[in-house]
């Protein structure tokens, strides 16, 4: 459900809007390849109880799990010219927004992740993804930044009174990468862990006006010798791990830049959430 960042009018009439069960048909018409080239892709992972991890996923689905641990990721980054392939060279007329997108990785589909939060910055691509996609619900926050921070990054979410959940961190360059106890228990090397937390075909969601899955086919081509290892600087606040308790620190890395394309958008024929 979303809710605005700032109350008012202004505000209860968007909420009325995007949360209206009767605009779901505007997600029927057929759905555009959409592009972008994002750069500033910074990845934050934790590894978080397992059970309380599959406690958000619909019944039939089971989150990669070992140990009891799974990995949750937190990536934040701006786009490059957010829009329709089609428009071709005119797609540099659409803006760049910053994106965060939540997940956790799906044990059973290849590649495949299960988006739990989005957030961007900008109120009209928050309301166009609400209106014309199923899987992307996508919520705005009162203060959203994403700032390089000499070699490193500096980002912060703030809901203020809306919907969306909190973030705060900030990293820096790393001498060389380093995979925490947790991670080096589930993971073969630094490569084999990015590999998994970085390069997806597919994303599943919950769409609630329609009481289904979606599942979402994405094009992200990562190679590996382009990731950076980052450190935090500093502790990192993520309102998600209130609830899903954390085994150790993030490993974090920089993608620095990536073309990325949203293949397709289908409604799974699944129709209720235990």
């Amino acid at each position: 459900m979303y809710r605005h960042p700032y109350p008012g009018y202004p505000g209860r009439v968007l909420e009325g809007l995007l949360n209206a069960r009767g605009l779901a048909r505007l997600s029927r018409l057929p759905f555009p390849v959409l592009r972008s080239d994002v750069a500033d892709v910074v990845y934050v992972t934790w590894m978080v109880d397992a059970r309380a991890a599959q406690a958000l996923l619909p019944e039939g689905l089971h989150v990669w799990e070992r140990g009891g641990l799974a990995p949750l990721t937190v990536l934040t980054y701006r786009h490059g010219h957010f829009g329709p392939a089609l428009t071709g060279p005119l797609r540099r007329l659409f803006a760049s927004p910053l994106q965060s997108n939540w997940r956790l990785y799906l044990d059973g589909p290849p590649r495949t992740v299960w988006f739990l939060e989005n957030m961007m910055d900008s109120g009209a691509y928050v309301a166009a993804t609400r209106l014309f996609s199923d899987i992307m619900r996508t919520h705005r926050p009162a203060r959203f930044t994403h700032d390089r921070a000499g070699d490193g990054f500096d980002t912060r979410i703030d809901p203020g009174a809306g919907s969306a959940p909190a973030f705060a961190c900030t990293v820096g360059p790393s001498a060389q990468p380093v995979l925490p106890p947790a991670f080096a228990a589930a993971f073969k090397s630094w490569n084999d862990a990015v590999a998994m937390l970085a390069r997806q075909d597919a994303a599943l969601g919950w769409s609630a006006r329609l009481g289904k899955l979606v599942l979402s086919h994405i094009d992200l081509p990562i190679p590996l010798d382009a990731v950076r290892p980052l450190v935090p600087a500093g502790p990192v606040a993520c309102s998600l791990l209130e609830t899903l308790q954390a085994a150790g620190d993030p490993p974090c890395f920089l993608v620095p830049s990536v073309p990325f394309r949203v293949l397709s958008e289908s409604v799974l024929p699944v129709n209720r959430r235990t």
